[in-house]
């Protein structure tokens, strides 16, 4: 039982990310019916940023708090990567909106090697540090005994999944609740006739591609946090297991993505700790990346439109 519990606290900190990044993916093709595949990498970009941020905080002005400086340093990070995705959406996607399906995914990867190489030149091609201003220490979820350690979670971990759900539950209640999100769906809807009654595509569409920077920023920090390093090539893989968590939940969808990112990362943890302990030890956590792709397989196969489906309407 307290394998079983601890595998489960694994998959929801794991989901929480992949529903973060996941966010990101399924509200750019809500609206414009591309996958923006250098999301991952605006991730990874808003991680070694606010690492940057906080040494630079903590040199110059040594008398904050390394949590306010965490804090101050996501802060600019998220503000940075949405004016990054913004870019994106400027320079790579804009002019491609009615171009063949090829056109942006080949522009969408282009981007990528580019964030990459950029990233790689300015920050190195080694791995970096990320400071742990949490409290690390674990903390027991379960009794436990003699030949069964308890379960365990951190302080990082627990602030990390409110932090994920708070993210994701205050963009639900903006999209259903507020006048952006009224427009983001109007145009998802129908751009034309949502430019006739007074709202700016391009404008509802550029904020969206900001907003999911913003967040992808938040999950990259989050990562970081956690795992306690940053690197270059950090967003690849994460970018992709969301992408693969936004089409298990129903891609278009912003519940279908939370969804889909808690199930993609339960399903990744519990696979990898029980196939371990199947295999004694042979096949485990480096194996977990292979769950996503096969889940990924089998939802394009059996059910392309998701466990929730696609709300938005199909266009003409």
């Amino acid at each position: 039982m307290d394998t079983l519990i601890q595998q489960l606290i694994n998959g929801m900190m794991l989901g929480s990310i992949y529903g973060l990044i996941a966010l990101g993916y399924t509200m750019v093709y809500g609206i414009l019916r591309i996958i923006n595949f250098a999301h991952g990498d605006i991730l990874m970009t808003g991680a070694l940023t606010a690492l940057s941020g906080m040494q630079l905080l903590t040199h110059h002005f040594p008398e904050i708090s390394g949590l306010s400086a965490l804090i101050f340093a996501t802060l600019f990070a998220m503000a940075v990567c949405a004016v990054l995705a913004m870019a994106v959406e400027r320079f790579a996607y804009r002019r491609l909106r009615h171009a063949p399906r090829l056109a942006p995914l080949i522009s969408g990867i282009g981007i990528s090697v580019l964030l990459q190489t950029v990233a790689m030149l300015i920050w190195s091609r080694n791995p970096l540090m990320f400071p742990q201003i949490l409290p690390m220490d674990p903390i027991a979820v379960t009794a436990g005994s003699a030949e069964h350690p308890p379960a365990i979670i951190t302080v990082t971990g627990i602030v990390s999944l409110f932090l994920a759900f708070g993210a994701m539950g205050g963009l639900w209640l903006m999209v259903e609740k507020s006048r952006l999100g009224r427009g983001m769906r109007a145009v998802a809807e129908n751009p034309q006739i949502a430019s006739l009654m007074g709202l700016s595509p391009n404008r509802i569409i550029t904020l969206t591609f900001a907003i999911g920077g913003a967040f992808a920023a938040l999950a990259g920090v989050i990562m970081a946090s956690n795992y306690g390093s940053a690197s270059f090539s950090m967003g690849f893989l994460p970018g992709i297991k969301a992408f693969t968590a936004a089409v298990l939940g129903g891609i278009g969808n912003l519940r279908g993505a939370m969804l889909g990112g808690m199930l993609l990362g339960l399903i990744e943890s519990l696979g990898a700790g029980y196939l371990g302990q199947l295999t004694d030890g042979v096949f485990g956590s480096n194996y977990q990346d292979i769950f996503a792709f096969i889940v990924l397989i089998l939802v394009l196969v059996f059910r392309p439109a998701g466990l929730l489906g696609e709300r938005v309407a199909q266009r003409a």
